[in-house]
C-alpha cells in the first residue's frame, strides 16, 4: 500500500488540510458557531442577573466602563456566533472556492470570534479611571481579522452565470409561474 498518497504535502499546514474538505470546514465552524452563542448568550444572562441584583460593581456610576465593555462582549461574541453559523453555510454553497483562500478566511474568523469579545471582556475586568483595561487592545487585533474573513468570503462569492440550456442563471431555482 503506497502511504505517500494518503500524506499530504508538508507544506500544508492543518488548517489548509482541513479547509481542502469544504464539509468538515462547514462542520467545524457549525460547532464552533454554535458554541460560542452558547458561552455569550450565557454571559448576557449572567449580566443581567448582575443587574437583577444590583450588584454595585456592575451597575455602581463609577462602573459604567465596565458595564459598557461587558454588554459589548456580550453583543460581539452572540454576533459573532452567528457569524460562524453562517460562514459554515457559505462554505458548503461554494465548492469552487481556493482552498488558500478558504483556510485564511477560516482561520481569521475565528480567530476575531475569540479576540475581539476576549478584548471587550478583559478591558472590562479592570477599569482604570473610566478607561477600559490593557485586554481592549485585542479589539482592533479582531476587527482586522474579522475584515480580513470578510473580504476573503466576499472575493469567493462569484456572481451567478447564465445557464446556457434554459437561460435562468446557474444555481438559481427556476421561478413557479
Amino acid at each position: 500500500m503506497n502511504s505517500s498518497a494518503a500524506t499530504p504535502p508538508a507544506s500544508e499546514s492543518p488548517s489548509e488540510r482541513l479547509a481542502g474538505e469544504p464539509a468538515a470546514l462547514a462542520q467545524r465552524h457549525l460547532r464552533f458557531g454554535w458554541w460560542t452563542l452558547l458561552l455569550f448568550l450565557t454571559l448576557g444572562l449572567v449580566l443581567e442577573a448582575l443587574h437583577g441584583f444590583k450588584v454595585g460593581a456592575y451597575l455602581n456610576p463609577s462602573n459604567d466602563t465596565r458595564r459598557l465593555v461587558w454588554t459589548l462582549a456580550h453583543a460581539h461574541g452572540t454576533l459573532f456566533g452567528l457569524v460562524n453559523i453562517a460562514f459554515a453555510f457559505t462554505v458548503g454553497r461554494l465548492p469552487e472556492w481556493p482552498v488558500r483562500s478558504r483556510a485564511i478566511a477560516s482561520s481569521c474568523l475565528r480567530g476575531a470570534t475569540l479576540l475581539m469579545p476576549a478584548g471587550f471582556f478583559l478591558g472590562g475586568v479592570r477599569v482604570y479611571a473610566g478607561d477600559p483595561g490593557v485586554g481592549i487592545v485585542l479589539v482592533p487585533v479582531g476587527g482586522v481579522l474579522l475584515l480580513a474573513a470578510v473580504l476573503l468570503t466576499a472575493l469567493s462569492v462569484k456572481p451567478a452565470k447564465p445557464d446556457a440550456r434554459s437561460g435562468e442563471r446557474g444555481n438559481a431555482t427556476p421561478r413557479r409561474k
